[in-house]
């Protein structure tokens, strides 16, 4: 782990650009005691309420928290939770101004999140998923392409909300290799074949299942990576690594090996956005031309600091190295 750490002090030498689908995330905080006698659901006492940037913005978050200098194009409504993001992501990036580009034909993306004590109770989504198109999508593509020489790797963040579609998915992808920029995604759906020509996919246990269309999820390590290896040979992927939750990842490279890696938790209280902590830490590794199983060594140290927070969180450097101190130590 020492050469993750070592890794881990040449991340502010990164530049990364952000894509994808952008969200405000909401949560509103309380304590439930009691049932509601109008129904068998919970009354939950509010005691707080918070807003921060997700989706991409969690990535980007997740970098910045890294020393990482971050690029991103942004899509946002033209509404009052847009302005919020607005201000919410500059404040986080700064002093990089992300891009952001107005789709007046849709609200900003909200995920409200619930959450009595540290269990979550429920979400709401407030959406529109068409994809982009006519003037929006050309002012989207114009902006990636001024933003794509000025950085060493870009992660793109596939919530299913229309900003990547497989028609501008698979054009980000042939631009960057233009300018020899890999590109790490994080998927969504069960086509990955718009994927095609990305440096790194990094699906989920659930997300895996549904893209080999087979109930993987829960199956041993041994065998989501055989499932993960027939996708990357169906979608022509070039390397894969597979989230498994509280049980770590599994690292597939385009040689064949198999590469599996515990978890670096001590305690797992909430993997809401553990993967966006993983595909920052992924990117950021390639952006200072790491080697892959590296950067996995270090998205796990990153990843358990994360998972022992309450809600989409950030792991700070000197989070990471605490936990290596910890992990390396008897349970």
């Amino acid at each position: 782990m020492t050469q993750a750490l070592d890794l881990l002090a040449q991340l502010p030498k990164a530049k990364v650009l952000c894509l994808g689908d952008l969200m405000l995330d909401r949560y509103i905080y309380g304590t439930a005691d009691r049932l509601s006698p109008e129904a068998p659901v919970p009354v939950v006492a509010v005691k707080g309420r918070k807003i921060m940037p997700g989706g991409l913005g969690n990535v980007a978050k997740n970098l910045a928290a890294l020393n990482v200098s971050v690029l991103s194009v942004c899509l946002i409504g033209g509404d009052r939770r847009g302005a919020d993001l607005q201000k919410l992501l500059s404040e986080a990036l700064s002093p990089e101004e992300p891009v952001f580009i107005i789709d007046p034909s849709r609200p900003t993306t909200v995920k409200t999140r619930l959450i009595a004590g540290i269990q979550q109770v429920v979400r709401f989504d407030e959406e529109l998923t068409h994809n982009l198109a006519g003037e929006t999508a050309d002012r989207y593509r114009a902006a990636v392409t001024r933003a794509l020489p000025l950085v060493g790797a870009a992660a793109l963040s596939d919530y299913g909300k229309g900003v990547l579609s497989p028609d501008m998915t698979a054009w980000i992808i042939s631009e960057a290799e233009k300018f020899n920029v890999p590109v790490v995604i994080d998927p969504k759906g069960r086509d990955y074949g718009p994927y095609r020509g990305a440096e790194l996919v990094t699906p989920n246990r659930q997300e895996l299942a549904q893209a080999v269309g087979r109930p993987v999820a829960q199956s041993s390590p041994e065998a989501l990576a055989e499932a993960g290896l027939r996708l990357m040979a169906e979608s022509g992927l070039k390397n894969l690594l597979i989230t498994r939750s509280e049980d770590g990842m599994t690292l597939l490279t385009r040689d064949g090996r198999v590469k599996h890696l515990p978890t670096r938790a001590r305690a797992v209280f909430d993997v809401s956005g553990a993967g966006d902590t993983v595909m920052g830490v992924m990117t950021a590794a390639l952006a200072v031309k790491a080697p892959l199983a590296l950067g996995a060594e270090l998205a796990t140290l990153a990843a358990g600091v994360v998972v022992g927070k309450v809600g989409t969180a950030v792991a700070t450097p000197e989070e990471i190295i605490s936990r290596q101190t910890l992990v390396s130590q008897p349970a």
